[in-house]
């Protein structure tokens, strides 16, 4: 258990801070997560607009906090 929270949070801050991003292993992660989707069948959309409503009403929520 947790007893002090916002000294947790420091180390989770300090330790992603000293922490290099590694662009080849996260493209890797990209490229496959692309790929399960074409699997998958949810690329290419049938219809890429469908649903931007609601899209666009949870993203001015999203941005307004």
């Amino acid at each position: 258990m947790v007893k002090n929270y916002q000294e947790l949070q420091k180390f989770e801050r300090d330790l992603i801070a000293s922490e290099k991003a590694d662009y080849r292993k996260n493209f890797r992660i990209m490229e496959e997560m692309y790929r399960e989707a074409l699997a998958l069948g949810i690329f290419p959309l049938k219809n890429p607009l469908e649903g931007i409503e609601v899209k666009i009403k949870i993203a001015k929520v999203v941005n307004s906090v």
